[in-house]
């Protein structure tokens, strides 16, 4: 009993002691806090506008502050306090209320305003201060500009910090070219330049940028018809039901097709009624289908008890508790309530940093004023250096001030947003969870893929034609073995035969150059092209010179020979047979010089002629290119413009000068008239076939036709009409031209006459002739004088032989006269009458 009552009695003790150390702590605790020095913080929290955050920023942030100050490792000496008004997100505002707080005392030692449009009126002014600006919820890329804010500090990363996650995401999908749409607004188009400039730094380009004001239409075609894929889109959630409205219009989506938005919309935003639009939700969830977007981490992923010993689980549990049960949903800036609680413990352990430096120089946090620029340098160097985690996560500031955070990369799987990965901007390092799913067999090109493949000539085409070039090679090889053998014989002799031979030798060539007109990057190497091209040149430069210029020679050697006067003939009628050979050998040195300075000059070299792209039969996502490899030079045009110029009067030459002596007989070259009906063959084919071949030169296989047919052509009707009549006249009418002493030795005539090609017998021939025709003339005057005398004789006879049956006496005199008279009249005729048998 008496142990129960002492128990009773040290019970009552405690009691008593424990009521009176809550009394003394009760007591001390307003001495304590009046101890401390006050640090005022200028607010302006938008409870209302455009963008209402400070509805659970401002919540957040007392939150924050009263953490902070019942910690006594942070500013125990002093004690934070805000001041805060309701900008209302409007500039207007704002200004009255900056004012407001500059010029009412308290002074404030930092502003933290909230949206971007007021930031940037706060941080212009707020330096004219020496004031440090903080803000929670400003993401505006123009506010990074260091020149003109230069004392502005924020938690909210910049809208730029969605950029290096792009520029990520491009290179993990190897994606080098891209495009952009954005809305004409400050912020989109800050953030689309830091785009172009690390796109740029990352090797990708930009190939279409569309920009809009109100209507989207004419872009989105735009962006159509240039063949954009991979699109990144910069507008607010109200234009961006607009623009899908028009990418469903114009089939801009699906597996060819990847859109990256910027991920702070509502997760329905694309399901929400808009009058603006004529689509339907069914539309808009097709076309939204798969786009990816990119959002700033503004709650740590991770459980990770940073600076306030808080999670970020736990942050928000006390953060509902605050905002008494609303629906965050419709609580505005509830996802950015974590950026106003760590933009105050940021502050906070800064102030806490500087305290020591102050205190070096003599100064005190609580010295601070508006002239006192010693002051707000150490705020700034401390917030500069800012490191510590958060329950937004690892908070640290870049060189601009802005906040550097994760960002999170979300795609749209079956209407609902799944995480696909997380970047660390800071360190460079991309989190992928490897759950990205496509329409598609995996993420689409970028582009249309271009396939480039050449176009060769048929192979059919090329053989069927080289068997008529190799059978036309034989031919000119029979015909000039033949012309060689036969070189004794006086027909062959009187036709040239060296001419003939040379016109065989550059016929051949000329067919020669048929094969290396059917080379191609088929057959060899592209190095090997050129040689393959200077083959060409040379071939068909050559034989053009020996088989027309042999011809013309002749034909310009009968013309000069015989449409002169007599007085010019016979001044030429000495011209020697190595004339006509250094005749060729002119036209060919001309050549051969021309194509020399050609190669040394400007050689000929492979260019390859692009088309318009085609699309394949088969249901791909790539384009054929066609290229096709020609032989060309620098300065290809003037060159073909010589030589054709040249060749071209060489060929009207000929065609005039085969006319003028197309009735022209001579045995000295007794083949001129088919050197004539050749030059005109030659000469409408290559005029015909030269302007044709550069116009059909895109087409490979009509080009080579008509080239190689034009040259076969000529070859043919040049070798059958010089060459087969003499081959025919040698194995079929031979007697009756052995008979006739055509195809006699040279070597017998020469025992007799000494040459048979001598100049002075053909002139003796035309003499011999003349004189015929003279002396036929003469007897025909004798005929018809003799026809008339008999006429008369039958007269007189018939006279006589009246008289006498009349007994009339006949007068002998004149019969007598009559009979002398035709008696010297028959002497002559007999003698005349051999004439003809003489010359005939």
């Amino acid at each position: 009993m008496a142990s129960t009552e002492r128990i009773r009695t040290v019970g009552r003790v405690w009691r008593s002691v424990a009521l009176l150390y809550a009394l003394l702590i009760f007591v001390s605790w307003p001495c304590a806090v009046a101890g401390k020095k006050k640090l005022y913080i200028g607010a302006l929290f938008p409870m209302s506008g455009g963008w209402p955050g400070g509805q659970a920023c401002l919540p957040a942030a007392q939150m924050a502050l009263d953490l902070v100050n019942n910690r006594t490792d942070i500013l125990p000496d002093y004690e934070l306090e805000l001041i805060h008004y309701d900008s209302m997100c409007d500039p207007g505002e704002a200004t009255k209320l900056l004012y407001d707080l500059l010029y009412t005392e308290p002074i404030k030692i930092v502003l933290m305003p909230g949206c971007s449009s007021v930031s940037t009126l706060v941080a212009e002014a707020a330096r004219m201060w020496n004031l440090i600006v903080f803000s929670y919820g400003s993401s505006s890329p123009a506010l990074s500009n260091r020149q003109r804010f230069p004392t502005f500090f924020r938690t909210h990363p910049s809208a730029t910090l969605h950029n290096p996650t792009r520029v990520r995401l491009f290179q993990k999908w190897g994606w080098t070219k891209i495009a952009t749409i954005q809305q004409t607004t400050e912020v989109f188009t800050s953030t689309l330049d830091d785009l172009e400039e690390r796109v740029k730094e990352a090797g990708i380009e930009i190939s279409v940028r569309q920009s809009f004001l109100t209507d989207p239409a004419v872009a989105v075609k735009n962006l159509k018809r240039q063949d954009a894929r991979i699109i990144v889109g910069l507008f607010y959630e109200t234009e961006a039901r607009k623009v899908f409205c028009e990418v469903f219009k114009e089939k801009l989506y699906g597996k060819k097709y990847v859109w990256f938005l910027i991920g702070w919309y509502a997760d329905n935003w694309f399901k929400i009624k808009d009058p603006a639009i004529n689509c339907t939700v069914e539309n808009m969830t097709e076309a939204v289908e798969g786009h990816v977007t990119t959002e700033i981490v503004m709650l740590n992923p991770e459980t990770v008890r940073g600076a306030s010993n808080l999670t970020s689980q736990e942050f928000l549990a006390q953060l509902m508790s605050r905002l008494g049960g609303k629906n965050p949903e419709e609580t505005g800036g509830f996802q950015e309530a974590p950026l106003a609680y760590d933009a105050v413990w940021a502050l906070a352990l800064a102030l806490n940093r500087t305290v020591a430096p102050l205190r070096a120089k003599g100064w005190a946090l609580e010295d601070f004023n508006y002239n006192n620029k010693e002051i707000t340098a150490e705020i700034y160097r401390a917030l500069n250096t800012s490191s510590f985690e958060g329950v937004s996560g690892h908070v640290v500031f870049d060189a601009q001030g802005s906040r550097m955070a994760w960002t999170l990369i979300e795609q749209l799987q079956g209407g609902s947003y799944k995480k696909i990965g997380y970047y660390d901007s800071t360190k460079g390092n991309l989190s992928w969870y490897g759950n990205d799913k496509w329409i598609g067999l995996g993420p689409p090109a970028d582009q249309t893929k271009v396939i480039e493949e050449f176009r060769y000539l048929s192979q059919k085409l090329f053989v069927s034609v080289s068997v008529f070039a190799g059978l036309g090679i034989l031919l000119g090889i029979v015909c000039l073995s033949f012309n060689i053998y036969n070189s004794s014989v006086r027909y062959i002799q009187n036709s040239q035969p060296y001419l003939n031979n040379m016109t065989a030798v550059g016929c051949v060539l000329a067919l020669a150059a048929v094969f290396p007109l059917g080379i191609d990057g088929l057959h060899i190497q592209r190095s090997q092209f050129p040689v393959v091209c200077q083959f060409r040149l040379w071939l068909l430069g050559l034989g053009f010179s020996l088989a027309y210029g042999s011809m013309f020679t002749k034909i310009w050697w009968v013309h000069t020979v015989f449409t002169k006067k007599d007085e010019k003939k016979e001044k030429r009628k000495h011209l020697e047979p190595w004339k006509l050979y250094a005749t060729v050998a002119v036209l060919l040195a001309i050549d051969v010089l021309s194509l020399l300075i050609w190669q040394i000059m400007d050689p000929l070299h492979i260019t390859v002629e692009k088309f318009t792209k085609e699309a394949p039969k088969e249901d791909l996502d790539v384009l054929i290119q066609p290229l096709l490899e020609h032989c060309s030079s620098e300065k290809m045009n003037t060159w073909l413009g010589v030589v054709y110029g040249y060749k071209g009067l060489l060929l009207l030459l000929g065609i005039f000068l085969a006319y003028e002596t197309k009735s022209i007989s001579t045995e000295k070259i007794n083949d001129h008239r088919a050197v004539g009906m050749a030059i005109y063959n030659v000469a409408v084919l290559c005029m015909i076939t030269a302007p044709v071949t550069m116009i059909l030169s895109s087409q490979q296989d009509a080009s080579f036709a008509f080239a190689s047919l034009a040259i076969i052509f000529s070859v043919y009707i040049t070798l059958v009409v010089l060459f087969v009549p003499k081959v025919v006249g040698a194995t079929w009418p031979i007697r009756r031209l052995i008979t006739r002493g055509e195809w006699q030795s040279e070597q017998q005539d020469t025992l007799k006459t000494g040459s048979s090609t001598n100049n002075n017998d053909e002139e003796k021939s035309r003499q011999l002739e003349r004189e015929n025709r003279e002396l036929q003339k003469i007897i025909q005057e004798k005929e018809e004088r003799v026809t008339e005398l008999r006429n008369q004789l039958a007269q007189r006879q018939a006279l006589r032989s009246r008289r006498h049956k009349q007994s009339l006496p006949p007068s002998f005199s004149n019969s007598s006269d009559l009979y002398q008279g035709e008696g010297k009249l028959s002497r002559n005729n007999c003698h005349n009458s051999r004439l003809p048998l003489l010359y005939k």
